[in-house]
């Protein structure tokens, strides 16, 4: 009877984490309580916790550190060739003076391209911003994305001419998955007089879309000068497979 009780018990356990995090109600980075705190709050045994915790951690919703205790996890974009860090802190961290202009702020419903590019089913209310980041003074990136407002409301009351969206995004709404799509574009004139290029200049775009749990939370199109942006990976050969292993 036991042993059925400890089983109930730590789905319920691994379901009230798992819960908090998709809400939003522990963010990224949020420290989840200790082993001991959680089998009191429980009734449990450790084992019971540590059985919760092990799927959260081994499915990146969580990250266990030695003495440290347990925290909300920052997912890594699903990609082998690039990671897409904030656009802020990657400009800081090259050494350049970051700038940011909010060009544009609008609610409204949805248009079939916008329900295309979120992938839903119904129009729902999407936020959707145009904005322009500029590192050292120049044009960098032009960020035009849309967020769900069905997923994340509490956006619709954020200033973003104080902040950047992807920042925000990344500091208050938890995500578990990511897909972005690479490509070269020749701009139309009103983007290369943004970015202070040449009409028809060729430029590197992002396209990313990120969901959380079922929930598609934002579709963004970052547009770089083709000059401002590398795209860098690093590979190791794979191992031979094993000969005999094919026989």
């Amino acid at each position: 009877m036991t042993a059925l009780k400890d089983a109930t018990l730590h789905k319920r356990i691994r379901s009230d984490i798992s819960e908090r995090i998709l809400s939003g109600a522990w963010p990224p980075g949020h420290r989840i309580p200790y082993e001991h705190e959680l089998m009191a709050e429980y009734g449990c045994s450790r084992m019971t916790v540590n059985k919760a915790l092990a799927p959260l951690a081994e499915s990146g919703l969580i990250i266990r550190r030695r003495k440290a205790g347990s925290f909300v996890s920052r997912p890594r974009i699903h990609s082998v060739v690039l990671d897409i860090p904030d656009i802020p802190a990657e400009v800081t961290a090259r050494g350049e003076p970051y700038g940011y202009e909010l060009q544009s702020r609008k609610v409204r419903l949805a248009g079939r391209r916008e329900i295309e590019e979120l992938g839903l089913d119904l129009p729902v209310e999407v936020l959707a911003l145009r904005c322009l980041h500029r590192a050292s003074g120049r044009p960098f990136a032009l960020e035009e994305r849309l967020i769900n407002l069905a997923a994340v409301p509490e956006a619709a009351d954020v200033d973003f001419m104080r902040v950047a969206p992807g920042s925000w995004l990344l500091s208050h709404v938890p995500w578990t998955e990511a897909e972005h799509r690479i490509s070269a574009a020749n701009v139309p004139r009103a983007t290369s007089i943004l970015l202070g290029i040449e009409a028809q200049a060729a430029c590197l775009v992002l396209e990313r879309q990120t969901w959380r749990g079922d929930d598609r939370i934002t579709h963004v199109r970052l547009t770089f000068p083709g000059e401002a942006y590398d795209l860098v990976a690093r590979f190791a050969p794979q191992p031979a497979a094993n000969p005999a292993a094919r026989r």
